[in-house]
């Protein structure tokens, strides 16, 4: 078949984004309310703050907006693993960056699956945060077996879906007909399942090992259990939500609030109890969650190394673990911190904390020819001839998605697992090596800087 025939992987991406979007509003209600609230916000927000509309028109972010969504995850196995990156990659959707949740007491290592060029993040910024279960971690020999073998005997892709993933990675792409039937076969993988696998004492015994455990175990598949909207004003949406009847989390995770955001802000709403028909008894079980984020600034090392610090000074502060009963003296500590790291775009572009994207101007366009027009890019930054604004993150932060985890699993019985990063088990389990998003917002700033130059006929900057 010719390559022009195929459906390209970020339309594909976008198409399921949009079926798993809808799919997650019939079984989730409140993700629907969710979506009117954050809606209205942004509205607000860019009505009100002319200049956060126009950064969103320089970057495109504007049209990505509205349709904006990340996803999470959790398989049980390496082969399920392997083979959901197979799956992803029809979608043109790459694992990047690895995460280790184990020392915030959850028993998962991760990355996140998503375009990585700025192109194919404007047509669609679909991402997933997939996590691993690692069952080396649970210290009670039978319960581990059991867990092996009830996760050896399901099979989480429909052979169809699995038939497609072959045929393109075998012919190098789905047409018009098999892209639609790819995206409906493969939202079944992610699909809630009222029955579980196990009996209810099962189901309580990997419970009381860890709720994740039982969570990921216990069903069919690995149920989507959160899908999160971007907001601009996440602050507006925490204090917005119990009026929509949607009870938030105490406190907003990640930095404080800020003029010009940095990395990622996010809250939730709790896990719903949801009616289970364990193989031997009714029951109930807590899984999914709505979750909003705020994306801000993409970071360098250097300013992902003062966020750390300041983070870590602010936790150290407070003695403990931000909950209900201190979040307003840990927003106070967060602002007080944070007051180090300046909270202006061109301070942050100075002294490197931060990626952006250069653009060209009118001024500088017209300028194309004219002697003594400057030639450096802070020279032509003063004259008005390029405009910069910051590359979004498009990823996540350990500390926050181990929060958000934690927040709305619950904090009773929760195990300690300490740190045990193995960034190498997970890219064996995964079959490929996990990119580094550092040096993909590195290879996205050079880009923006390489067509500034062309454009304005400066052979480089």
């Amino acid at each position: 078949m010719p390559a022009h025939d195929f459906v390209s992987p970020d339309s594909i991406r976008a198409q399921f984004s949009a079926a798993m979007s809808l799919m997650y509003k019939q079984e989730v209600p409140l993700y629907g309310t969710l979506l009117e609230l954050v809606s209205e916000i942004n509205q607000q927000v860019m009505a009100e703050q002319p200049q956060v509309a126009e950064a969103l028109r320089w970057t495109g972010e504007i049209e990505r907006l509205d349709q904006e969504r990340h996803g999470a995850i959790r398989v049980g196995t390496a082969a399920e693993l392997a083979t959901i990156a197979r799956l992803f990659a029809v979608m043109g959707m790459h694992p990047v960056g690895y995460y280790d949740l184990s020392s915030a007491g959850v028993p998962v290592h991760s990355t996140a699956f998503r375009a990585v060029h700025e192109q194919s993040l404007h047509i669609s910024p679909f991402r997933v945060f997939t996590s691993l279960l690692r069952l080396e971690l649970i210290d009670n020999p039978p319960l581990r077996e059991l867990a092996q073998g009830i996760l050896g005997q399901r099979q989480i892709f429909t052979p169809r879906a699995l038939e497609l993933i072959a045929q393109c990675e075998r012919e190098g792409g789905l047409n018009a007909s098999d892209a639609e039937t790819f995206v409906s076969e493969a939202l079944h993988t992610f699909r809630w399942h009222h029955d579980a696998t196990v009996t209810a004492e099962q189901y309580q015994q990997l419970h009381d090992q860890h709720r994740l455990i039982a969570d990921v175990v216990a069903f069919k598949g690995p149920h989507i259990n959160h899908l999160t909207p971007r907001t601009l004003d996440i602050d507006a949406i925490q204090a917005g939500m119990p009026a929509k009847g949607i009870p938030p989390k105490a406190v907003v995770e990640g930095p404080p609030t800020r003029r010009h955001p940095i990395l990622l802000r996010q809250t939730s709403f709790k896990a719903l109890q949801e009616k289970v028909a364990f193989s031997d008894a009714q029951g109930s079980h807590t899984a999914r969650f709505g979750e909003i984020e705020q994306r801000g600034a993409a970071l360098t090392p250097k300013g992902r190394e003062l966020y750390d610090r300041l983070l870590d000074a602010t936790r150290a502060a407070l003695g403990g673990v931000p909950a209900e009963a201190n979040a307003e003296r840990y927003r106070s500590l967060l602002e007080q911190q944070f007051a180090a790291f300046p909270d202006d775009l061109g301070q942050m572009r100075e002294q490197g904390l931060a990626y952006f994207r250069y653009f060209a101007t009118e001024q500088g366009l017209a300028a194309r020819g004219l002697a003594g027009r400057p030639t450096t890019l802070q020279g032509l930054i003063d004259a008005g001839h390029v405009h910069f604004e910051a590359l979004v993150y498009e990823d996540f932060l350990p500390v926050s998605a181990a929060g958000i985890f934690q927040s709305n699993l619950g904090d009773e019985g929760q195990a300690e697992y300490g740190s045990n990063a193995n960034r190498e088990a997970f890219e064996q389990a995964l079959g490929l090596e996990v990119q580094d998003e550092l040096a993909l917002y590195a290879q996205s700033e050079r880009r923006s800087l390489q067509a500034c130059a062309q454009v304005l006929d400066l052979g480089a900057m």
